[in-house]
């Protein structure tokens, strides 16, 4: 007797907790299905947001609720940082004014920017240790509320400045990144500063992102995925994102090596 839907899509739940990913191909086999009605069953899971549908096959939505220590994230996966900094730095040209939000994969990028003649404007704190006499770029702050948390100002107050400036491009970090949800952070001031600056970028935008990113879904929205022009990340992320999915959002994907 064939299984109903809501077993199948129940027990291909119970296999992304077991296995983190799973193939459509292998599903297909494994219940004895086509491969077309295992893909239905993904995209009506992560229509539910139970899953992030990924190139051929699903994740499990893992969810960030609150915002890790920022000298815990700095810890985290210190290579594919330092390559998609250097990554994200030749996209950006002689003369550029861009928008760098906080984060610790974005301190790679201002790192890897350190002998560009540019303006960086940023609410990322950390810049300042790159700002030496050594450093080529200009640097403004924008204000805000400090916070220790994440290195960085953010806020009601940075609006100010942010409004006074015309990127002709932004370099973005998130705590998640989803095609569906877009970017999202676990702190409403982040997400409020990171929008404005993305609203005053008249170039590309550019999100910076380790593959461990992908498919997170935090808290608050700051945009939607449609926003985004450029996502740079590392090799993990082949395995997470559908190219024909990243067409259809007019998103440029950059795999960092």
């Amino acid at each position: 007797m064939a299984m109903i839907p809501a077993d199948r899509q129940h027990q291909i739940l119970t296999l992304i907790a077991q296995d983190e990913v799973v193939q459509v191909q292998d599903l297909s086999e494994r219940f004895g299905v086509s491969v077309l009605t295992i893909r239905r069953d993904l995209d009506y899971l992560a229509d539910q947001g139970l899953v992030e549908r990924t190139h051929g096959g699903a994740t499990l939505r893992r969810t960030l609720p609150v915002e890790p220590l920022y000298a815990q994230k700095a810890l985290e996966y210190p290579h594919e940082k330092k390559i998609i900094g250097e990554a994200a730095a030749l996209l950006i040209e002689e003369g550029d004014t861009i928008f760098i939000n906080s984060g610790s994969t974005t301190f790679e990028v201002i790192k890897a920017l350190r002998d560009h003649r540019i303006t960086i404007v940023t609410n990322n704190i950390d810049a300042a240790w790159i700002a030496n006499e050594e450093a080529q770029f200009r640097l403004i702050f924008v204000g805000g509320v400090y916070r220790t948390r994440s290195h960085s100002v953010s806020g009601g107050f940075s609006e100010p400045i942010i409004n006074q400036v015309h990127a002709n491009k932004a370099i973005i970090g998130v705590d998640g990144f989803s095609l569906k949800a877009g970017l999202t952070t676990p702190v409403i001031e982040e997400a409020e500063t990171t929008r404005r600056m993305i609203e005053r970028t008249v170039g590309k935008v550019i999100v910076v992102a380790t593959s461990n990113k992908i498919g997170v879904l935090s808290n608050f929205s700051t945009v939607e995925s449609q926003n985004i022009d450029v996502l740079v990340t590392d090799s993990g992320g082949l395995e997470l994102l559908a190219q024909e999915e990243l067409d259809e959002k007019g998103i440029e994907l950059i795999i960092a090596r």
